[in-house]
This record gives C-alpha cells, structure tokens and sequence, in this order.
C-alpha cells in the first residue's frame, strides 16, 4: 500500500511539475526572442564583436602575427 501511495504521489508531481516547468520555459523563450530582437541589445553586442576584435587585432601585433586568420 505504501509504494502504491509513493507512486501516485510521484506520478501527480510529475505532471504537474513538468506542467509548470514548460510554462517557464516557454516564458524564458518568449523573454530572450523579445530581448534578441532589441536594436539596443543589437546595438550593444556590435559595439562588443568591434572592442573584441580590436583586442585580438592588437595581441595579434604584439606576438608578430600580423596576418588575420
């Protein structure tokens, strides 16, 4: 009687476990295609790819590697 209870315990936890978390995870989604989409955010990570490819550029010409791979 006891692993009877234990399973339907665990089985309606299940449920309703992936339930709520398949909500979240849709909401996390909806969240991150919204931020994606942002001309700020796109903004932003242009100005990060200059800053980091200035970097490389820079520690490229202090080893002696001048050509760009």
């Amino acid at each position: 009687m006891a692993k009877l209870s234990f399973l339907a315990g665990f089985g309606a936890g299940y449920v309703l476990g992936a339930r709520a978390g398949r909500e979240r995870y849709e909401q996390i989604r909806r969240g991150w295609d919204r931020a994606k989409d942002d001309p700020r955010l796109q903004s932003l990570a242009g100005m990060a790819q200059a800053r980091a490819d200035d970097a490389l550029s820079s520690i490229r010409t202090r080893m002696g590697s001048d050509t760009p791979r």
